[in-house]
């Protein structure tokens, strides 16, 4: 199983990954419909969309995907990968609706393989919001895999999943500034 909680390691990084990055997301992570920035690109089903968020110098781009549960249409998910402005981090930050079962975390399949757990850092008035700083292995299981599950709980017992195709994730994240 890879290490998909990466809480002490977020932690560390808790300082500097705030600022525009996080501006940037929370103004993403709405919906498909209602996501800001650019799409400067799209590879397969991922898009990378950018953006000067208010008060920044630079521009921050975002690989993302936003996705609807397959049994609830109007329950949705959206997935961002970044990079920091510094070049040394990669994250992956995943937008929940409100109303997720916190301690639970959000869990992650790829190709059916379970590849962890990782946990709600702040809640938005858009969603909650799961943050990991992703390591060469959960990269490269996203780029090779097919699709990816990701798994909130409204209740201990209730999870519900929404599949994501990976096609284009590689070349995105490969193009990603």
């Amino acid at each position: 199983m890879a290490n998909f909680d990466l809480a002490q390691r977020m932690r560390r990084m808790a300082s500097a990954l705030a600022g525009a990055a996080i501006l940037f997301a929370a103004a993403l992570a709405c919906s498909p419909a209602a996501a800001q920035g650019a799409v400067r690109s799209v590879y397969g089903d991922w898009q990378i969309r950018c953006e000067t968020p208010p008060g920044a110098q630079n521009e921050q781009c975002a690989l993302m995907q936003s996705v609807t549960a397959e049994d609830r249409p109007n329950v949705g998910l959206t997935v961002i990968v970044l990079k920091t402005s510094d070049q040394k981090s990669r994250l992956m930050r995943v937008v929940a609706p409100l109303g997720v079962l916190i301690p639970s975390g959000l869990g992650l399949k790829i190709d059916n393989q379970d590849v962890g757990r990782a946990g709600f850092v702040r809640c938005l008035p858009n969603g909650c919001v799961a943050e990991v700083v992703m390591d060469d292995k959960l990269i490269n299981e996203l780029r090779n895999g097919q699709t990816s599950t990701f798994i909130i709980f409204q209740t201990p017992e209730e999870g519900i999943g929404f599949p994501m195709s990976l096609k284009g994730f590689g070349e995105g994240y490969d193009k990603l500034p």
